[in-house]
């Protein structure tokens, strides 16, 4: 029970509700998840300061709006995992906030994504995952299991629902079998257990699409839906591995060839729910928007269900509308970013509201970064202190 909480006594009146702390710091926890809410609330009074400084309180914070955080900014694959902030001022977060330190043995390496609030990292010299929370600074690797620990493979990570502790690594591959056939692997890890869990398969088919390489998990960040995890497929089949995470199963889902109509293409979450994919068209400068569908009888099929006119949107002149080319796609917030010939944009797939960014050229792969952040967890140093947080 909270000491500041009043005895109500006949003759006395009533405590006020900002009197007790505990109502109070559940009154703080509905602050909006922005990295300036809390430093904000520091600055009413000392006692404000001290309910959201405390790291209990924080954690709270952090787990209550998990589900619907901001994105931050992403991290940049080819500029070795270098962080950029989406958000303006109060809410942009430095760069070196979110910088990532590791020995010169592990420098060599590849990122698959990040997923509440963790960042995935192959260390290729290690031969291990790195799981890193940048706003914790909590770093863990793990050992690739066999056999991953050869092989190029795609990752994906997340926790457990509720649980703001313990983690699962997920990795994908495609390799062929000793009889010469394709088929996709996947193994699983906890943190719970500190264990690999059994090695899962699945055969993949051929598809006669004028492709002759073998079909491979593609390097594109993994997609959550539900309690699946989707990675874009490539090569002699154009399709979608599933990996089922409460059944343990994997399974290849194609795409029809008369519907990749596009130069890119993204997995991602439909619209109202389920799997969906996103195709940009250079040719038309079109977006548009699948949705997989199972009717009564089980049968599934695509559909379409939208399009969106890119040079309308964007207001691109003729010789803007090439190259269109998706860089990464946030799945929380359901936004794309775009790399276009007026700059790198970020799109909001259904209110359609866009944002430029910057101008570059130069071709990389963004893991966008949707989390919980506070510059509130440093503000114990005092008002002068928060005040400079707030004006950076």
């Amino acid at each position: 029970m909270s000491s500041r909480r009043r005895s109500r006594h006949v003759g006395l009146p009533p405590a006020a509700p900002l009197d007790d702390d505990d109502l109070l710091s559940e009154i703080l926890l509905r602050l909006p998840p922005q990295p300036s809410s809390l430093p904000r609330a520091s600055l009413v009074c000392k006692r404000w300061r001290g309910l959201v400084s405390d790291p209990g309180f924080f954690r709270r914070f952090r787990l209550r709006h998990r589900r619907n955080p901001p994105l931050l900014g992403f991290f940049d694959r080819f500029l070795g995992q270098k962080f950029r902030s989406t958000l303006e001022a109060p809410n942009c977060v430095p760069p070196e906030r979110f910088s990532l330190q590791r020995h010169e043995d592990e420098m060599r390496s590849f990122s698959h994504g990040c997923r509440h609030g963790l960042v995935l990292i192959s260390l290729l010299k290690r031969h291990q995952v790195l799981v890193w929370d940048p706003v914790t600074s909590d770093q863990h690797r793990i050992p690739f299991p066999a056999p991953f620990d050869t092989a190029v493979v795609n990752a994906a990570v997340l926790r457990d629902a509720g649980d703001a502790q313990h983690f699962q690594v997920v990795l994908a591959v495609a390799g062929t079998d000793a009889e010469h056939h394709r088929r996709a692997l996947a193994c699983i890890y906890s943190s719970k257990t500190g264990l690999w869990g059994d090695l899962v398969s699945t055969p993949i088919p051929y598809q006669a699409n004028g492709n002759s390489i073998p079909t491979l998990v593609y390097t594109d960040d993994a997609v959550l839906d539900g309690d699946s995890l989707y990675w874009k497929l490539v090569g002699n089949l154009i399709g979608i591995l599933e990996f089922d995470l409460k059944k343990q199963t994997l399974a290849v889902i194609q795409v029809p060839m008369d519907i990749l109509k596009g130069n890119s293409l993204q997995v991602m979450r439909a619209e109202g729910g389920g799997l969906g994919f996103l195709f940009v068209s250079d040719s038309d400068c079109t977006a548009r928007l699948w949705k997989r569908k199972t009717n009564r009888h089980g049968f599934a099929s695509w559909e379409l269900a939208r399009s969106i006119d890119l040079d309308k949107l964007l207001s691109l002149e003729p010789e803007e509308k090439a190259p269109l080319v998706i860089l990464g796609y946030a799945e929380l917030n359901n936004v794309v970013f775009l790399q276009t010939a007026i700059g790198v944009l970020m799109v909001q797939l259904e209110s359609l509201k866009f944002k430029k960014l910057f101008k570059t050229m130069t071709f990389s792969r963004y893991h966008p970064f949707e989390s919980v952040y506070s510059a509130g967890a440093c503000i114990t140093g005092g008002h002068a202190r928060a005040e400079l947080m707030l004006n950076a």
